[in-house]
C-alpha cells in the first residue's frame, strides 16, 4: 500500500503551482483532522485530501461524459499505483460533475472542507495575525458576500455541511484551529 510520503512525492510530481500545492496540504492537515475525530485511519484520509486535486493543473478542463480531465486522470493514476480504493472514490466525489455519490465518511469529510479551506484561506490572507483572531462570525460575514473569494461556491459549502451532519458553528471553529496549527509551515510564506 502506498504511504503519505509515496502520495506527498506523487503529488509533487504532478502539481507545480505553489497555491495549489498549499491548498492540497491544508485539505491533508483537515482530513487528517477529522480523521481524528472520528477515530479513522489518519494515513489513509490525509492521503486523499493531499491527492484530490493532484490532476487540476495538468487537466483542468473536464468531460464527465468521457471521463477525462480533473478527477479522472489523477484516479486513473491513483488506480495505476494501487491507492485505496475509498480514496479513489472520495476524490471522484468530490467533484459534483462526476455523479458519483459520497457515501464513505471519508467522501463526506473530504468534500465538506475543500471549498471551505480554500475560503478560510482567502478570510485569512489579508489579516495582519493571519488566523490567529480569525472568527467563525467574520467568516460567515464573509460567505454572505457573494463577491468576496466569488469562486468558491457556497453551495458546495452548504451541502457538505448537510452531508457530514455537522453544524457551521461546529465545522468552521473546527478548520480555523487546524490551520492555526500549520499556518507558518505551508500558508502565509511568499
Amino acid at each position: 500500500m502506498p504511504t503519505y510520503q509515496d502520495a506527498e512525492k506523487l503529488m509533487l510530481d504532478w502539481v507545480s503551482a505553489d497555491g495549489l500545492r498549499k491548498h492540497m496540504y491544508g485539505v491533508a492537515a483537515a482530513m487528517r483532522a477529522y480523521a481524528r475525530k472520528f477515530k479513522e485511519d489518519e494515513e489513509q484520509w490525509a492521503m486523499c485530501g493531499l491527492l484530490h486535486d493532484m490532476d487540476y493543473e495538468k487537466y483542468p478542463e473536464y468531460d464527465a461524459t468521457v471521463q477525462t480531465g480533473h478527477p479522472y486522470e489523477g484516479v486513473k493514476e491513483l488506480r495505476r499505483r494501487d491507492y485505496d480504493e475509498e480514496i479513489i472514490q472520495a476524490i471522484l466525489g468530490h467533484a459534483l460533475y462526476t455523479g458519483v455519490p459520497r457515501q464513505s465518511l471519508m467522501a463526506k469529510s473530504l468534500f465538506a472542507v475543500d471549498e471551505l479551506c480554500g475560503f478560510l484561506v482567502a478570510c485569512a490572507w489579508p489579516r495582519p495575525d493571519k488566523f490567529a483572531t480569525l472568527t467563525v462570525q467574520s467568516v460567515k460575514k464573509k460567505l454572505k458576500d457573494k463577491r468576496f473569494a466569488a469562486k468558491v461556491s457556497r453551495s458546495d459549502i452548504e451541502l457538505g455541511l448537510v452531508e457530514l451532519n455537522i453544524d457551521k458553528d461546529e465545522h468552521i471553529p473546527f478548520l480555523i484551529d487546524v490551520f492555526r496549527e500549520i499556518q507558518s509551515d505551508i500558508f502565509l510564506e511568499k
